[in-house]
């Protein structure tokens, strides 16, 4: 959870007017909005990266396991 004092700064959006006007009719916070959408996309991207980074790691020992087995086949009692 972000601390309660993060520093904040100030910017400037262009948005399509029709999409201001409704959001100020139903009260939307758009700072709120945007601060919501933009952690949403970067933890989308920052997944994207490190499946992207990590790509032939998963593979091989995907492959691992489905030549060899876990470790704990032998140990599971289910």
């Amino acid at each position: 959870m972000r601390s309660l004092k993060t520093k904040k700064r100030a910017t400037n959006v262009t948005v399509q007017q029709g999409l201001l006007d409704e959001a100020r009719q139903r009260s939307i916070n758009l700072s709120r909005l945007l601060e919501r959408a933009l952690i949403d996309e970067l933890r989308l991207q920052k997944e994207a990266e490190w499946r992207q980074e990590n790509e032939l790691a998963v593979r091989e020992y995907n492959e691992r396991v489905a030549a060899d087995g876990v470790f704990s086949d032998g140990l599971r009692l289910f």
